[in-house]
This record gives C-alpha cells, structure tokens and sequence, in this order.
C-alpha cells in the first residue's frame, strides 16, 4: 500500500510540472531587452572617449609630456576603431534596427531614432576623419558579418549627410525622449546639433570637392543650426569616482604631471593676453610666468619650469567640449570668406571668439579688448589663416578635430 501512494504521488508531481509557467525562470530583476533610450543613453557614455586622451592633444601640438616622451612622438601606434564599433555604434544600430518594438512611451519613436542617426552620424564621422576608409555598409551585423568590407570615405560621407538630412526631417521638437544624459531630451537642441554637424562635415570638404561642400553647408545653414553656446554637445561630468572626468583620474588619482602646455600654444596666446590661457594652463611653479614645453623635447624634463594642464581642465566634474556654437561661428566666418554665403566674415569672426572666451572663462570680460589687439583684429586680406589660428585656440582639448581642420587647412 505504501508503495501505491509513493507512486500516485509521484505521478501528481509529474503531471503538475506542466503546470509551471514558461517564465519561472526568467529573472524580472533583469529585462532581456534593453530600452531604445538605455542603449542611446549608454552610447552617449561614449562621448567624452572622442577628445579624452593624451593622443589627440598631441596630433594637434596641444600638450607636451613632461617625462615618457616616447609615447607622443607615436601617439596613434596602439589605437583602434574596435571599440568604437562594438560599443556605442552596435548600441545605435540595435536602436536603428528595433524601429517597430521601441517603446513609445520612452519619447515619441521617430525622435528615438533621430537621436540614434545623429550620434551614430557623429561617431562615424568622427572614426572615418582618424582612419580614413573603414567597414562601414556592411558593419554592425554582429555575427552575421564578421569581415565587413571596407568604405571609401566619399561614400561614408555621403550616407551620413543622407544621416543628418533625415533626423533632421523626423524630429518633432515638441515631443522629448527620456534618458538623455546630454540634453535631457531638449528635441531642439538635438535637430540644433545635427545640422550643426552636418555644417562643420560639410567644410570639411573645402578642399576636396568645393561645390558639394557648398551645397551641404547651404543646406545645414537653412535647417537650423547651433544659436548660442547653451547648445553646445558637452559631457557633463559629475564630481564622483564613477563619473569622473577622465583628466581628474590621470593627474588627481595616479599622480601624473605628465602633460604641459606646448611652447606652439603659449606663444600663440601669451603675447595678447587670451583670457583663455589661465584655464588651459597653470602658471609654472617656478616664476610664476606661463611657460610652454617644446613638443617632443626629450632633454629639458620636468614640471616646476613649465605651465601643466590647467586645474580647470582637470577637475572630477569638468565638462568635456564636443561641438559648439564657437565651431559654427568659425566655420561661417570662413564660408563667406570663400564666397559660399553673404553674411559679414568680421562679423562671425567676432563672434566666434567671443563665444569661445564665453565657453571657456564663464564671462565676456575683456573680450573687446582682446578684439582690438593687433594680432587678433580682424585683418581681410589675412582672413582665412586669423580663422584657422583663432579656431585651434577654441579646439583645446578636442585634439582629434583640431588635427582634422589642421589637415584640412595646412
């Protein structure tokens, strides 16, 4: 009789396993799926990685090392685009290609995938600039593609203007997304900063093919652009270990005084007396003076005789500058100084720096006195190099797209 019931009992426990439901085991502490807006928000962790290293500021003849001096002589041997495909832009793509399962009430859908083409419009704009051809019409197919071809840059360029064109036709600024660490879903700014980038993409073309560079610079310029620098792409950085900027761990937690002004730089603002030089850079311990560093100086070492980064750069909760207002100013100024549009070149030439002092110092303080110096007055016949000098002072920072427009301009 015992084992009667041992085996019925058996059975009922048998026959009641198909009555689990499919979902015991799935963990509701952890989502199979991620938002479109978390996967924006993650690749938007990204940003500050496009200007947050030595080796940009390097390029541009920005910082110079005061020991290791090896390492800037070859600053890009050991980078890669990897990382950027397999984090940031694979986030972007999923976004893209799950248009019909995001989640409407995270932000109207069609502004969720405006914002993935703009960063994904940025981020390869900003790895083709550095490497030239790369995969790209057939990358971010994960395993189904392990060896995507690649691109010729004309034709990555031309996608992401097609990139630009329709975020900016799709976005509905009264609407918002949620989760956005860079503009707090402000739609506004984000059709601001597309059309600003597919401004500053379409100079970059000056050089190379002037008509199409024209025409998408026209365009950008009627669409919209950046209006003041509370439009400016910044990184927010937060005064925490786990937010830090990037500077603060380099110099504050490792201890490392390894990088100071270049001579190029404070040469280049010392003599006028730019109210910008007191935040790129410290006065030398030493006398007190800013003093820059020859580039690649492997003989006269050390950090008392010579101006190190600045505080103000350094600090845990120092915002990091991606694209602003001062850029577009520029970018006009030398526009109509080509004859691509009418407006006043003076005029934005102005108004370019004084942004830029606006941006960096806080204040618009002394800026017409600094305008009226000899070296910076506005000078027609010597427009075109004013506006390349005056930009790469704005880039500080930002060494990857200074080294892109130095190319650019020689």
């Amino acid at each position: 009789m015992k084992k009667l019931y041992i085996t019925i009992l058996c059975c009922t426990l048998f026959l009641g396993c198909s009555e689990f439901d499919d979902d015991i085991n799935v963990n509701p502490n952890i989502p199979s799926e991620a938002s479109g807006t978390q996967l924006i928000a993650n690749a938007q962790l990204f940003l500050p990685g496009l200007s947050s290293s030595p080796q940009g500021e390097f390029l541009a003849q920005y910082l110079a090392e005061t020991q290791y001096v090896g390492v800037s002589l070859y600053p890009e041997g050991s980078t890669n685009f990897y990382g950027w495909y397999e984090g940031p832009l694979m986030n972007l793509q999923t976004v893209l290609d799950s248009e019909e399962e995001l989640n409407a009430s995270e932000g109207l859908v069609v502004n969720q995938i405006a914002v993935a083409k703009i960063l994904k419009a940025y981020f390869y704009w900003n790895i083709t600039d550095r490497w030239g051809d790369v995969p790209y019409f057939e990358a971010l197919s994960g395993a189904d593609d392990f060896t995507p071809a690649y691109d010729e840059q004309k034709e990555i360029y031309a996608d992401l203007f097609r990139l630009l064109e329709e975020a900016n036709n799709q976005i509905v600024t009264s609407g918002s997304i949620a989760n956005d660490i860079v503009y707090g879903g402000d739609m506004s700014k984000w059709k601001k900063l597309g059309n600003t980038i597919r401004l500053l993409m379409a100079l970059r073309l000056s050089e190379v093919d002037e008509e199409w560079a024209k025409e998408e610079f026209k365009k950008a310029i009627s669409a919209g652009i950046m209006e003041s620098n509370e439009d400016n792409l910044v990184f927010n950085h937060l005064a925490d270990a786990n937010n830090q900027n990037y500077w603060y761990e380099q110099v504050v937690d490792r201890n490392r005084e390894w990088w100071a002004l270049t001579v190029n730089l404070v040469e280049e603002m010392k003599p006028v007396n730019d109210p910008r030089l007191p935040v790129y850079g410290d006065p030398a311990r030493e006398n007190d003076e800013f003093v820059g560093m020859v580039y690649g100086d492997t003989e006269n070492l050390g950090t008392e005789q010579y101006s190190l980064l600045g505080s103000d750069i350094y600090a845990q909760d120092a915002p990091v500058y991606l694209v602003t207002y001062a850029q577009a100013l520029f970018a006009i100024a030398e526009a109509a100084e080509r004859n691509w549009i009418t407006e006043d070149v003076e005029t934005y030439y102005n108004l370019a720096i004084e942004n830029s002092i606006e941006q960096w110092t806080g204040s618009t303080e002394g800026v017409d006195t600094f305008l009226t110096q000899p070296e910076i007055s506005f000078d027609p016949a010597n427009a075109l190099e004013q506006i390349a000098e005056q930009r790469w002072v704005h880039l500080f920072m930002n060494g990857y797209e200074a080294w892109s427009e130095w190319r650019r301009t020689g």
